[in-house]
């Protein structure tokens, strides 16, 4: 049998725009499509409840578009390393191909196999994919990360245009996987919520899949990117682009965004289009963090913040947030939204971590962690950089002393009360409880504890 190119996919599910995909196609040799769920290799972070949701159907879109190429998509689950080692030997690949990550240990276990492979006589190659721009060819005049937004943004824009977006390939001739290497059904993986089926409402929400994340993109660019600037921050509006989960599982690469949307820039949608790039100049932000910083999800990138005062936890107080039942209407509306859709609007987003940061005094990584299992956008860059530039902990982090109040931001952006009536039907009604904790005693609170540590420098 003629030997096989190995394609490994991970979150990069499509087949349009995906170099490694392309570099398999074109080598000529029979292609060999794989994905490997792995839940053993030390340290290395598995989706979410949420995320676990989406991947399945991801995938499962993935296999379709692949066999109607002439391929297929083969599972296998175990550490990684091994798995591809194994795969490697007993499929007799001559190479192997897969697109970049930018996790600590992602990387370890991609150089790992790039290594084995190589020394045994194979074409390793990885590919950037899933960045505009590789976190190496953006660096200060002193050759370092940037630790501030604006001028990496800056750079960003006056580096090389990101290259145009490919086609998938027109063709593909799949190999057969031997018997030997036990690949195992989509379903096998367990990845589908059972008790309790709280998928519902994402099913009511979102259709995963390569071509609904192109129908989305389309739907953004001709009905909401012209007013996006300005309704961007309205969580009552439909307003943004709804393309966070489209990214995180690579059903769309950032090249696809960026080019559609400056080819569809004119007079009218220029505002909107500048400022939703500049949204993904956040995303690429996110992930040169995690480059420079691995550990971004549970250490504080400016250490001073592990002396913070931290209280002992409120558990009752921790649950009523998971419940979207502390009293606080935006808070409750937001967390609620979450639950039920697995995405929050992203300046609820902001006011709902910093109401249990800083109202609540809870770690910024206990909340962390409730979005990494309910968020279908929870990412290894995005989601831990986030949660850390609430808390001031993180880069160009928000200031220490800057605490969203949820009345004030509910009454400038759901002035009308549609958001949070939508999700908090109780509203205004006698049923509704007082809110947990007092707003203003509790900022007070956070503030001198932000101020010990400071003092403390």
């Amino acid at each position: 049998m003629e030997r096989p190119a190995v394609v490994w996919f991970r979150d990069d599910l499509r087949v349009a725009d995906n170099p490694a995909l392309s570099a398999a196609a074109a080598s000529g040799r029979p292609v060999l499509c794989v994905f490997v769920w792995d839940e053993e290799t030390p340290d290395l972070r598995a989706p979410g409840g949420a995320g676990r949701w989406w991947l399945h159907h991801s995938l499962a879109s993935l296999a379709e578009s692949l066999e109607r190429l002439g391929a297929r998509l083969t599972i296998l689950r175990g550490p990684s390393e091994r798995v591809i080692a194994q795969l490697l030997a007993e499929t007799d690949a001559e190479a192997i191909f897969w697109n970049r990550r930018y996790g600590g240990v992602e990387r370890q276990i991609d150089e790992a196999v790039k290594t084995a492979a190589r020394d045994a006589g194979l074409e390793a190659t990885s590919f950037g994919a899933n960045l505009l721009f590789e976190p190496w060819t953006i660096q200060t005049g002193q050759g370092t990360a940037f630790s501030v937004y604006t001028p990496f943004w800056r750079a960003c824009l006056s580096a090389p245009e990101p290259r145009k977006p490919g086609p998938a390939p027109r063709t593909l001739h799949g190999a057969t996987p031997p018997a030997s290497l036990k690949a195992v059904a989509l379903d096998d993986l367990g990845l589908l919520p059972t008790q309790p089926d709280w998928a519902a409402g994402l099913r009511e929400a979102w259709t995963p899949g390569e071509q609904a994340a192109h129908e989305q993109l389309e739907r953004f660019l001709t009905d909401d990117v012209r007013s996006y600037r300005e309704e961007r921050d309205v969580p009552g509006v439909d307003a943004t682009s709804r393309l966070s989960p489209r990214l995180r599982w690579g059903e769309l690469s950032p090249h696809q965004v960026w080019h559609a949307t400056t080819k569809r820039r004119d007079r009218a949608t220029a505002e909107g289009s500048s400022t939703f790039l500049a949204e993904l100049g956040w995303r690429e932000f996110a992930y040169h963090t995690l480059f420079e910083h691995p550990d971004l999800a549970t250490v504080n990138i400016h250490r001073e913040y592990d002396s913070f005062p931290w209280p002992p936890l409120d558990e009752s107080a921790l649950r009523a947030w998971h419940q979207g039942r502390t009293g606080v209407p935006l808070v409750d509306a937001g967390m609620r939204e979450l639950w039920t859709t697995g995405v929050m609007h992203n300046r609820v987003r902001m006011v709902t971590a910093s109401f249990l940061i800083k109202n609540l005094l809870i770690d910024w990584r206990l909340g962390e962690q409730w979005f990494w299992d309910t968020l279908v956008d929870a990412d290894p860059a995005n989601n831990g950089f986030n949660w850390q530039w609430i808390a001031g902990s993180g880069a160009d982090a928000a200031p220490y002393f800057r605490v969203f109040n949820p009345k004030l931001q509910r009454e400038k952006f759901d002035s009308q009360g549609d958001y949070v009536r939508r999700w908090v039907p109780e509203w205004d009604t006698p049923e509704y409880p007082d809110a947990i904790v007092d707003l203003k005693e509790t900022r007070r609170a956070a503030l001198a504890a932000y101020d010990a540590v400071k003092r403390s420098r």
